[in-house]
């Protein structure tokens, strides 16, 4: 079992890179996921997801997560294949905390350089746990 800080790193390469060891058939834990980095403006990264989680609710629609641990799990599956039985169990293979829960916290973390903000090319970024605050979540 691998356990990612997701402290620091872009959320979307984060997703893809994550997605790909989950279809090799490895379990893999994500830990600070507020801490999460989406790259862009402020208001239009708003924007975009507001629209999103206005669009459905839980009953009718499609359902767009608040929480930031929710939201890093919804982007990840959205890069592997849902309807099929590998990304149904490249998914449950996937857990992913707010924080550093008393569980995985004992073991050896690990990040992703590929990933990490030092490669950002602009000023302009948000944190997942921002973003999440808000859309309205209470995490």
């Amino acid at each position: 079992m691998s356990v990612i800080n997701a402290d620091g790193l872009i959320l979307g390469r984060l997703a893809s890179i994550v997605a790909k060891r989950l279809l090799k058939g490895e379990t893999i834990s994500i830990v600070n996921a507020d801490r999460a980095v989406i790259s862009g403006s402020t208001e239009a990264t708003f924007e975009n997801y507001k629209t999103s989680v206005d669009r459905g609710t839980r009953e009718h629609g499609p359902y767009f997560p608040r929480r930031p641990d929710q939201i890093l799990k919804r982007t990840v599956r959205g890069m592997l294949p849902k309807k099929r039985a590998t990304g149904i169990e490249a998914l449950s293979r996937l857990k992913v905390y707010v924080g550093v829960p008393s569980l995985v916290g004992k073991e050896e973390m690990s990040s992703i350089p590929e990933a990490s903000m030092t490669r950002l090319g602009t000023i302009r970024y948000m944190y997942l746990g921002d973003l999440s605050r808000k859309l309205g979540s209470q995490f």
